[in-house]
């Protein structure tokens, strides 16, 4: 009897601890669809959670600061993009986490892409984001050690997606 309450106990710890982080979004159609309906950005994060020495480090150094969880709830979507060595994705959410990655030329983890979305006519969406491969793209980021640089960096993408896509 032990035994079995033992066992589910140690299930339910094991799938809670893999559980959604709080205010990140796994599924990208809701967050486009939260992007536009709020008109804030998309903050994606490609991250190898259980395996990426510097995705760790960033979750802990950045991403779990309540100075980050302020700041994020009022500026962007957050959007995490996880490639798990250890834990089992849903299919449909590791195909379009695949997607994604090919669309944003994504090598290696972590990597941050901020950008902006838009809905046409069909339902459909299209992304800003300037994607080349060249290593200049400027909406692009990668591991910061506190979260006001993370912060301040990425209130300069924002401000420089607001002039190169809008024109404001």
């Amino acid at each position: 009897m032990w035994n079995k309450i033992i066992i589910i106990c140690l299930l339910l710890f094991t799938t809670n601890s893999f559980a959604q982080k709080e205010g990140w979004i796994e599924d990208f159609p809701q967050a486009f669809e939260l992007s536009v309906e709020t008109g804030k950005p998309i903050l994606a994060n490609f991250t190898g959670s259980d395996w990426c020495g510097w995705c760790i480090k960033l979750d802990k150094a950045v991403f779990q600061t309540e100075e980050f969880k302020i700041w994020a709830e009022e500026n962007v979507i957050l959007l995490e993009l996880d490639f798990p060595r250890r834990k089992k994705l849903d299919p449909e959410v590791e195909a379009n986490n695949n997607y994604l990655q090919s669309i944003f030329q994504v090598r290696g983890f972590p990597t941050i892409w901020i950008f902006t979305v838009q809905q046409q006519e069909d339902k459909k969406f299209s992304i800003n984001a300037q994607v080349d491969g060249s290593g200049r793209e400027f909406q692009k980021m990668g591991y910061m050690s506190s979260a006001n640089a993370f912060i301040q960096k990425a209130e300069e993408i924002i401000t420089k997606i607001k002039t190169v896509f809008t024109g404001e």
